[in-house]
């Protein structure tokens, strides 16, 4: 049976690997965030992200570079692949909307959506769900809205001030940018050439009603890779998942 969503779902996408990852140190002192392994897998976070997004549907990705760039692009050269793979590097910094406005340049189909994603994001949610989100909302960008958990235990309590319960580490009351995202063929030209993204072009959209959130499912996998703890725990939950 012919699914009628699958034209309008994007086959490319673009990964934000420039970043120098410095609360990663020193993991990071020879390498860029992107290529830190994730313990147990013997595969850097890029590598778990490309995997992933071939699994979606995803045929071409533009990696965008930056700090230790001649490391990674080493690494995609010589790994096999599950997905055609282009490199480019800013000619100099252009801010997180410039370097993805720079980016998207580089796709191969510049009539059609396009998925992107920070180079630390670690995550297993459905890609193709979330494009038929952004469709059916008819917005131009959609953001992967995650819900972690507080690193600290919360307390509960009633109208009057009584405590009720303590709850160890609960996931947070808001949506954040989980650094996972859609958008329509028109989003490359509202980007800055310069600067940030999240300071023009997106509040601009959420006040035109252009902009959607799409809410990670109930027990996906997400986490952020930012500092050696988050290494650690995510190998802790990758064997908790493969027992």
């Amino acid at each position: 049976m012919t699914d009628p969503n699958a034209a309008s779902r994007p086959v490319q996408a673009v990964v934000l690997a420039g970043g120098q990852g410095s609360r990663l140190r020193p993991y990071t002192d020879d390498r860029p965030k992107p290529m830190v392994e994730i313990p147990g897998t013997g595969t850097p976070i890029i590598g778990h992200q490309l995997s992933w997004l071939a699994e979606e549907g995803v045929t071409d990705v533009v990696v965008s570079c930056g700090h230790l760039a001649e490391v990674l692009q080493e690494w995609l050269e010589s790994a096999d692949l599950p997905v055609s793979v282009t490199t480019v590097v800013e000619p100099e910094p252009l801010g997180r909307g410039g370097g993805l406005k720079y980016a998207a340049k580089h796709l191969p189909h510049p009539d059609r959506p396009w998925y992107a994603t920070n180079g630390d994001i670690w995550t297993r949610f459905s890609l193709r769900e979330m494009a038929d989100f952004h469709t059916e909302r008819d917005a131009v960008a959609t953001l992967a809205l995650a819900r972690p958990r507080l690193p600290w235990g919360a307390v509960q309590t009633d109208d009057f001030g009584h405590i009720t319960d303590f709850i160890e580490a609960p996931p947070t009351t808001h949506g954040i940018n989980a650094g996972v995202y859609v958008f329509s063929p028109e989003f490359a030209d509202l980007l800055p050439s310069l600067g940030d993204h999240e300071r023009s072009t997106f509040p601009r959209l959420a006040r035109e009603r252009r902009l959607a959130g799409y809410p990670i499912p109930q027990g996906a996998y997400w986490r952020a890779i930012d500092t050696a703890k988050d290494l650690t725990e995510a190998a802790k939950e990758l064997a908790a998942l493969s027992r």
